[in-house]
């Protein structure tokens, strides 16, 4: 039979205390933790932003390869979900893009607008066909809507991965 030491119990007020350093002698370090530090995160005197650097609400910039990715990707995925959904998520889509990835590159924001702004155009043209398929001209405007907005989506990916900026043609600027 083995048997474990046991921590003594002390009465309420008696615990040990911890021996205090006589006159002269110097106390045991404590350990230093490191405390965050605002300073780290802020933006030299010219105001340049670097990659991996946080901004706003923890989010980070992205590096220029990340912002081409995500820029050609606000215009591949609307297109992927307005093709799969016959032209009804592609907002969606946009919309999510532009508001996860505003803040973290201009180059990314510029892109994600782009695609939102063809999607708001898409939709309003989309919306107008519907009335006309009562005359049969609905019909007709709502696919060439439709393929109006794929040319537009497949021109911005294959800018933004080039790394271009880009402003589509026949594109009011609903969002900046």
């Amino acid at each position: 039979m083995s048997t474990t030491p046991q921590q003594p119990e002390f009465p309420q007020g008696h615990e040990p205390q911890q021996p205090q350093p006589s006159h002269g002698e110097q106390p045991p370090p404590q350990p230093v933790y490191p405390q965050p530090s605002q300073a780290a995160y802020q933006q030299p005197a010219t105001g340049q932003t670097y990659p991996g650097q946080p901004t706003t609400y923890g989010q980070q910039v992205l590096d220029p390869a990340q912002q081409r990715q995500w820029g050609m990707l606000s215009h591949l995925i609307p297109l992927i979900a307005m093709v799969l959904s016959a032209g009804l998520l592609g907002f969606v889509g946009s919309l999510i893009i532009y508001v996860m990835y505003k803040e973290r590159g201009d180059f990314v924001r510029q892109h994600a607008a782009n695609s939102l702004n063809i999607q708001i155009i898409t939709g309003i043209f989309l919306l107008i066909s519907l009335p006309l398929m009562l005359l049969l001209v609905g019909f007709v405007t709502y696919p060439l809507a439709l393929a109006f907005a794929f040319v537009l989506h497949i021109i911005g990916a294959l800018r933004a991965n080039e790394g271009q900026q880009w402003s589509p043609p026949m594109t009011p600027q609903f969002v900046k």
